[in-house]
């Protein structure tokens, strides 16, 4: 049963012309807007959860099951390899019937993975668990698919970093309290029995968001994808070109063949792919290269996490305000300049020999590779409107893969030196924040180029999110209708 469908006449806060709110209010639930923001982040934060619910409780599982480190490290893998297939194949979801139906079958079709952890018998199954629950990963995808849904150019960077952080808590909140679960039931109940029967808690919380996603959610301000197509108003070329964004090659054509979806995978890769390997690796670096104990290295390790709560955020912020001074071009200035600062850190990071100046580093160097991931999605929006699904989804996959990537380089074998492989890996940042300059919009300009139309346009284009005929405009570019200023 569908939900009914406010009126935007109605709404409590500001809007454009096409209904997305130009405010952000992170703690209303006054209009539609709000409740998706806040719908999208819970049910994201519960995946993220159900993903990170396995990792605290490994030494247990590992002394049940027999399981080797090999082991341990091949279902780490798994369960990122799992996320980029998933990525990938969210975002054509999005597009075809939207993100608030898209994000709860994702989430019905993945709790039940994750409450599977309590028949697990074996190395082989325990891999397949993970991989099959990092599936749930890929509601972010349709997560920051809604937020651009639902809010103007002017605050989407904002929109999406906050959404995105908060709900990357999750993965620390999961540490917290999934040994503590675990704990009170093994009071009651032979241990081997109390980790298995943890997991209901993961699950039954994911399929609870997923219900009230369905129920409270809506896709558009103007209602759900089918209702809003409905209530529209088209014009005779949106009318025209309307089979064009319910088809499915068109929508991976216009995705995958947009070369800028490419160029912010790796910058993803490089930010927030950091990110995920830095938290694999850093309780360990501490343990190993300054000798604090497991507790303390495991507390130094979730500050690095948590800190997500705010400064993924203040990437978006960032990318919001400086597009509003000084449009894409600031944008783009503003990402490679956080990224690169990042990757400086990262190289500082290896080669501090102090432990409190290590942490301190680490901190710092938190909060810029977090805000870069932000920033990175504060562009993503702007890229294409036919196949924006898709482009987030690629997005996000590269972020993943560049995870895989780097620990695969960097991190894997016998005898690493992770001070040095923690620099190598601020350096590869550093390098890959340079592909940021390729990327060019017919209509903004890009870091070093302006627009390429050299008449002033009449049409103030900022408020705009996305570029609804990227291709057409970079045609005209081509014809000499427009010419380059670059």
């Amino acid at each position: 049963m569908e939900p009914s469908q406010p009126s935007l006449s109605h709404t409590t806060i500001p809007v454009d012309s096409d209904g997305r709110a130009t405010v952000f209010r992170p703690f209303s639930l006054s209009s539609p807007h709000s409740r998706a923001f806040h719908l999208a982040w819970l049910s994201l934060f519960s995946c993220f959860f159900s993903t990170f619910s396995i990792p605290p409780l490994v030494p247990v599982i590992s002394s049940d099951l027999n399981l080797s480190e090999s082991t341990v490290s091949a279902a780490g893998i798994a369960s990122f390899v799992g996320s980029i297939f998933s990525r990938l194949a969210m975002g054509p979801l999005c597009d075809l019937i939207g993100p608030r139906t898209s994000s709860a079958i994702l989430s019905f079709l993945t709790a039940p993975a994750i409450l599977s952890a309590a028949f697990v018998s074996s190395p082989t199954s325990f891999i397949l668990l993970r991989f099959f629950v990092g599936f749930s990963l890929a509601n972010f995808v349709a997560n920051q698919y809604w937020m651009s849904s639902m809010f103007s150019g002017n605050v989407i960077g904002l929109a999406n970093g906050v959404s995105a952080g908060w709900a990357n808590v999750g993965a620390g909140i999961s540490q917290l309290l999934m040994p503590l679960i675990y704990s009170t039931i093994a009071e009651f109940f032979p241990r081997a029995f109390a980790w298995r029967v943890s997991f209901v808690f993961p699950a039954v919380f994911q399929v609870t968001t997923a219900v009230l996603v369905l129920i409270y959610g809506q896709d558009t301000p103007n209602g759900n994808r089918e209702t809003s197509k409905q209530n529209k108003i088209k014009t005779p070329e949106e009318d025209k070109g309307e089979g064009e964004h319910t088809n499915f090659v068109e929508i991976l054509i216009g995705g995958l063949g947009n070369y800028r979806a490419w160029v912010l995978a790796l910058l993803y890769g490089y930010s927030y792919g950091v990110e995920l390997t830095t938290d694999n690796v850093i309780a360990g670096y501490f343990y190993e290269r300054f000798g604090v104990n497991l507790e303390a290295a495991g507390t130094i390790a979730a500050s690095f996490g948590i800190s997500n709560i705010a400064s993924r955020p203040a990437g978006g912020m960032i990318s919001d305000a400086l597009g509003k001074r000084f449009g894409m071009r600031g944008r783009l200035w503003g990402l490679w300049v956080v990224q690169s600062v990042a990757g400086l850190l990262c190289v500082l990071l290896g080669r501090v020999n102090s432990l409190w100046g290590s942490i301190a580093v680490m901190w710092v160097f938190s909060v810029f590779v977090q805000a870069a991931s932000g920033l990175v999605f504060g562009v993503v929006p702007f890229v294409s409107s036919r196949s924006l699904g898709l482009v987030a989804g690629i997005t996000g996959s590269g972020g993943t893969v560049g995870a895989v990537v780097t620990q695969y380089l960097l991190f894997s074998g016998d005898g690493v030196r992770k001070q040095r492989s923690i620099s190598l890996m601020g350096l590869m940042m550093f390098v890959f924040s340079l592909s940021v300059t390729s990327i060019y919009f017919p209509r903004w300009g890009g870091m070093c180029c302006g627009p390429s139309s050299s008449s002033s346009r009449s049409e103030d284009v900022s408020h705009r999110l996305l570029v609804d005929n990227d291709e057409e405009e970079d045609d005209k570019v081509r014809s000499g209708r427009l010419r380059s200023v670059c």
